[in-house]
This record gives C-alpha cells, sequence and structure tokens, in this order.
C-alpha cells in the first residue's frame, strides 16, 4: 500500500507546533512571577496545572472514545485551536495565581486532544516501523516542548517581550491545526469504534503484555517531566553553588530538554535492531542512575561536566518514550488503539503531578544538589514491569 511521502513530516512539524503550548508558561516563568507577584512555589504549580488539565482531558476523550469514534484529524485540528486561544489568557492584564492556573489548566485539557492524538493518526498509517515514526513524532514532542525556552532566549525579560513567546507559541499552534486537517487524510490502518463503551479504556489493560509496557511508561513518566520541569532550577542551583560560573539558562535548558528530540528519532531506528523493549529498558536503566549520581555531578567545580550530564541525561530521560507508545499501541485492539493511548497518557501524567509536587515540596526543605535522586524511584518501576520473573516470555514487540 503506498502511503504519502508528505503525512509523517505534516504529523510531526504539527506536533512540533500544538505541543510548543505545553511549557510555554515555563518558558517565560520568571516573567510571570515579577509581572503578576507570584512566590517561587508557583513554577510547579503552574506546571502541575497543565498536567492535570491534560488528565482531566485525556480521561474525558478515553472515557467518550472520541479519537476512536470521530476522525483524529478533526479533533486534532480542534484542540489546536482551542489550545492556542487558551494559551493567550495568560498574557491578560489583571491575570493573578489562580487565574494563571486556569488558563494553563485548559491549555492542558486541549493538549489532551494533540499529543495522544496524534500518536493515533500515525499509528492510522503506520503499522510496520511504528517505533521509528513514533520516535519522530515524540522528537517533536520534544523540540516543541523547549521551543519557549529558546524563544525566551532572543526576546529578553520584561513587558512586551516575554508576551511575543506566548503570542508565537499559540500562532504555531493554530497553524500545526490547519496543516493536520488539511493534508493528513484518514489514515489506511484506522478503524472506527462503533459507539461509546464506557468500559473500554479499562478493558485494554486485560491484555497482559499491553500491561507490561504500560506500567513500564509510568515508571518512566514519574521522572521525565519533573526533569524537564526543573532543568532551569538545577542550573540556577549549580551557579549559586560555583559563583564564578556563568549560565545562559533559557538557552541551555532549549539544548538540554530539545536534544532529546534526537535522542527519540535514534532510538526509534535502534530498536529495529536492538528490539523495542530491550531499547527502552537501556535507554530507563541509562536515566535512573542519571538521578541517582546527580549531587555527586552538582559537587563538581567544573561547568562543561555539568552541561554535558545534563545533555546525557535529557538523551536518555525521553528516548524510551516513543518506543513505550510503541508497545503500548502495539499490544491494543484497532478499534480502541486510540482510547489505550489516551488512557495511558492520562495515569501517566497523573504521575507526573505527583512526582513534580514532590520535587517542589523537597525543594523547600532540602538543598536541591540532593533532591533529584527520588526521582529513580520511576525507572526502577518500569524496569521490574518490564523484567519481573513472573512475565510470561514473549516475542519483543
Amino acid at each position: 500500500m503506498n502511503f504519502k511521502k508528505h503525512v509523517l513530516p505534516i504529523i510531526v512539524f504539527s506536533q512540533f507546533c500544538c505541543t510548543s503550548l505545553w511549557f510555554a508558561g515555563n518558558g517565560v516563568m520568571s516573567d510571570l512571577l515579577q509581572t503578576y507577584g507570584l512566590e517561587p512555589y508557583a513554577l510547579g504549580h503552574l506546571t502541575s496545572a497543565v498536567q492535570f488539565g491534560f488528565i482531566t482531558g485525556t480521561l474525558i476523550f478515553a472515557f467518550l472514545s472520541l479519537a476512536d469514534r470521530f476522525p483524529p484529524s478533526k479533533v486534532f485540528f480542534i484542540c489546536a485551536l482551542f489550545g492556542a486561544v487558551f494559551n493567550l489568557g495568560i498574557i491578560l492584564k489583571g491575570n493573578d495565581l489562580s487565574s494563571l492556573l486556569l488558563w494553563r489548566f485548559l491549555t492542558g485539557i486541549s493538549l489532551a486532544g494533540i499529543y495522544p492524538v496524534g500518536m493515533k493518526i500515525a499509528a492510522d498509517y503506520y503499522r510496520k516501523g511504528l517505533g521509528k515514526s513514533l520516535g519522530f513524532l515524540v522528537g517533536a514532542l520534544v523540540v516543541g516542548t523547549a521551543f519557549p525556552h529558546l524563544l525566551k532566549t532572543f526576546t529578553g525579560s520584561g513587558g512586551l517581550p516575554w508576551k511575543l513567546v506566548i503570542l508565537s507559541t499559540s500562532a504555531i499552534s493554530v497553524l500545526g491545526g490547519f496543516l493536520i486537517l488539511f493534508l493528513v487524510p484518514q489514515g489506511p490502518y484506522r478503524k472506527a469504534g462503533t459507539g461509546i463503551d464506557f468500559f473500554a479504556f479499562l478493558n485494554v489493560f486485560k491484555n497482559k503484555k499491553f500491561r507490561e509496557a504500560a506500567f513500564g511508561y509510568f515508571g518512566h513518566m514519574w521522572e521525565l517531566f519533573s526533569f524537564w520541569a526543573f532543568v532551569p532550577v538545577m542550573l540556577g542551583s549549580y551557579s549559586l553553588l560555583h559563583p564564578e560560573t556563568y549560565f545562559n539558562i533559557p538557552l541551555l535548558s532549549f539544548l538540554i530538554i530539545g536534544l532529546g528530540g534526537l535522542a527519540c528519532v535514534a532510538g526509534g531506528y535502534i530498536s529495529q535492531k536492538w528490539g523495542t523493549k530491550r531499547t527502552a529498558a537501556t535507554a530507563l536503566l541509562l536515566s535512573g542512575c542519571c538521578c541517582i549520581i546527580s549531587p555527586l555531578i552538582f559537587l563538581q567545580d567544573s561547568g562543561v561536566l555539568l552541561i554535558s550530564f545534563l545533555i546525557f541525561w535529557g538523551l536518555m530521560v525521553v528516548a524510551d518514550s516513543p518506543l513505550f507508545s510503541t508497545l503500548i499501541a502495539n499490544n491494543a485492539a484497532a478499534e480502541s488503539k486510540g482510547t489505550a493511548l489516551t488512557i495511558v497518557n492520562s495515569i501517566g501524567f497523573a504521575i507526573t503531578i505527583l512526582s513534580i509536587q514532590l520535587i517542589t515540596f523537597l525543594l523547600s526543605v532540602i538543598d536541591p544538589l540532593y533532591v533529584f535522586p527520588i526521582l529513580a524511584a520511576g525507572p526502577a518501576l518500569g524496569l521490574w514491569s518490564l523484567y519481573r520473573k513472573n512475565n510470561n516470555r514473549s516475542t519483543d514487540n
């Protein structure tokens, strides 16, 4: 069957455009704190608001099976438009912490129709080589997540410039939505759901191999978004400990997070030789090791060593993400694939709220340099799920 060659690049570019909404607030967090008179703890709360909105949205999508019952390209488009509008809410005059939390929550709901639905669209087009395709797709999410930090590098602080970051991310979200709507038709492997199945999101967990992949993904998510959210904190804390060191924190945050997109793509290719499960487990193990040894690196008086370490950590922390999504998609029934991806995303992002809030609390009572080994609990759980002894031997999807 001939696939249109432009489909994957368009899905990837659109995913990048729309997921730039995710960390748009984090990219200008210092300006938000100053402009609206917020306390430092607002960073964790505003980040968690997006995650909580995403969870709420994915639960709604999964419960109603929206991504399976309706054309996913139209769902993606509508959510891209709403996400762009809600993202603009944070530049309105008179905002306070409550209103900012609401705008970020609503943006998170919109993202529920973008990220997992984008994976659903890709799964509808690619059955063989899905891991490689999702590698590009999740790579676009990673770069989109980091993009606001890059924009912040070129805008400066205070007044109108920081608002340009928000305006820009909303504008490209609209662009991404239109590209998907008009240039990506229904995929050849799409099998539409026949109606609302209120238990579809529970039934997918009856598959043992699906559960194995899902719990591996949950462990991965405990670490991922906390790492992304607190990269600027790590850099800032290191600068306080070593005053002679100067970092361009927005630019370095972009590089540390954004280069993970290359790891997603590379992981997709490597998995074709190593196997999806083995490749995912290797990345999970290495990122867990980074969590554990992070205090030792932070104590070293070498900015080059720190940046090299954080870049490596940023590569490993996300390289397994598309691989887990591949295992999940390959072990879900065709008619419930969208629901399966959505509900696993929902639970995974609920876990990110717990880890982000825990890190936020620990940062208030412990030296920041000693906080991040707690993130190793996630990779440990993920590896246990993938390789516990009572798992039946099966082929590596």
